[in-house]
Order: C-alpha cells, then sequence, then structure tokens
C-alpha cells in the first residue's frame, strides 16, 4: 500500500474510535447516568487537550514572534461559538431547575456546540495525520493510536447528548457519522490538492481558532452543567477517566 492510501486509511480509523465511544454508550442501559458520565468525561479530556496538546502545539507551530496571531485567532474561534450561541434552542446554561423539557433543548445545545468544535478539530487533525503518515508511516500510525484514545469519550458525549436528547436512534448515528467522517475528510482535502505538508502559520491558525472553541465549550458549556449534574459521583468518575484516558494518550 503506497503511503497516501494509507494516509487515508488512518484519518478513516480516527473516525472509527468516535464511533466505539458512541457504541460504549449505547450498550450502557442507564442513559441519564451516561450523560452525566460524559459530560463529566468530555470536560476533562476537553481540558487536558488544551493543556497538553492543543496550547503547546498551537505557540510552537506560530513562534513567540506571531503570539498576537494566537490570541487573535483563539478570541476569534471562542466568538464564532458565541455566536452560533444565539442560533441554537434557548437553554439553561447550568442545568439548574429545568423540566424535561428543557433539559432536552440543553443537551442538544451541548450536543450542536461540541459537534461543530470537533468537526474542526477533526479536519485539521485529519490533515496533520496525514502528512505526518506521508513523512514517516510508523509515527503517524504511533499519533493515529493515541490521538484515537481520546476521541473515544467524545463519541460517547455525541452519542449521550443526541441521544438523551431526541430518543431518536437514526438522528444520533447520523450526527456520529458526519463528527466522525470529519476527519477522513481531512485527509481527502490533503490527498485531492495533492498537498504533502499544511504551512505552520496555517496550522497554527486554524489549531488556534478550535482552540479558542474548546475553550468555550469546556468553561462555558460543560462546567456550569457538570456542577449540577444529579448523579455528582458519576460525573466525578468520568473527570478521572477522562484524565487518566488523555495521559494514556500523551504517553503513547
Amino acid at each position: 500500500m503506497d503511503t497516501a492510501k494509507l494516509g487515508l486509511l488512518t484519518t478513516l480509523l480516527l473516525g472509527l474510535f468516535i464511533i466505539i465511544g458512541a457504541l460504549i454508550a449505547f450498550l450502557i442501559k442507564k442513559k441519564e447516568r451516561v450523560v452525566d458520565f460524559s459530560l463529566g468525561l468530555a470536560f476533562s479530556v476537553m481540558v487536558m487537550l488544551i493543556l497538553t496538546h492543543m496550547l503547546p502545539e498551537t505557540i510552537e507551530l506560530l513562534g513567540l514572534k506571531h503570539i498576537y496571531l494566537f490570541i487573535l485567532f483563539t478570541i476569534i474561534g471562542y466568538m464564532i461559538l458565541k455566536l452560533l450561541d444565539n442560533f441554537i434552542p434557548d437553554h439553561d446554561d447550568d442545568g439548574k431547575g429545568m423540566d424535561k423539557h428543557e433539559l432536552r433543548e440543553n443537551l442538544i445545545h451541548i450536543g450542536v456546540i461540541t459537534s461543530v468544535a470537533l468537526v474542526l478539530h477533526n479536519i485539521i487533525e485529519g490533515m496533520a495525520v496525514y502528512s505526518t503518515v506521508l513523512s514517516d508511516a510508523s509515527l503517524g500510525l504511533a499519533v493515529t493510536i493515541g490521538i484515537g484514545f481520546h476521541n473515544i469519550p467524545l463519541g460517547m458525549v455525541i452519542a449521550g447528548t443526541f441521544y438523551q436528547s431526541n430518543e431518536n436512534i437514526s438522528k444520533t448515528i447520523l450526527s456520529i457519522l458526519l463528527v466522525s467522517l470529519s476527519t477522513f475528510a481531512g485527509g481527502l482535502i490533503m490527498f485531492f490538492l495533492g498537498l504533502t505538508e499544511i504551512s505552520p502559520i496555517i496550522s497554527g491558525i486554524l489549531l488556534a481558532v478550535t482552540l479558542g472553541m474548546l475553550i468555550f465549550i469546556a468553561f462555558t458549556e460543560l462546567l456550569p452543567r457538570i456542577k449540577n449534574t444529579k448523579n455528582k459521583k458519576v460525573t466525578t468518575v468520568g473527570i478521572i477517566v477522562g484524565i487518566i484516558i488523555q495521559l494514556i494518550a500523551l504517553f503513547i
């Protein structure tokens, strides 16, 4: 198999990790606990992702002389989701005192916001993994496994929030497939444009935008909600498991 096809295969594999996470969420019968666990999991995974991966990599790509680009595009990423926030069904940020209908609206909101950020993040990730495989196949496969570990809990979050909000298995599966295939889309962009690498400045700018989005989700959407979950112990376990998964992924 030539490296271009291998690169596409690895980006497709990344999406499969998201589907694995979704399947885990579906197999657990107590869906309400799945949501509480997934929210805690998502929060710790995103915070760890920001601190151990996104932040250092973005600064490294842009360099200190372009620190203004890092600040500017991180703010832009944050504001994109802040503006999108106004076009998604009304919700109560902290989830406190909500009835069943309001709870569903809140979960739809979190699911959509998270999916938008993840699609952009996954496209960039797919492009980066594809170019890594082309330069060093063994390194590319190792990176794929490491990234795949943090995609599993994100798949659980998407499945848990969407299914709990609409109780429609077909809509939930469609949402999961769209997010999971976004990494493959990143590989396809590189393949059809005949690119072997991305400019560090462009990569840094795109990662800064994604970083701003993840900061918005973690601290504006997830943190207020997990403070008021009914199953505090389940949410805490989710946070701990998320940290462990990210540490394993980092080690790999």
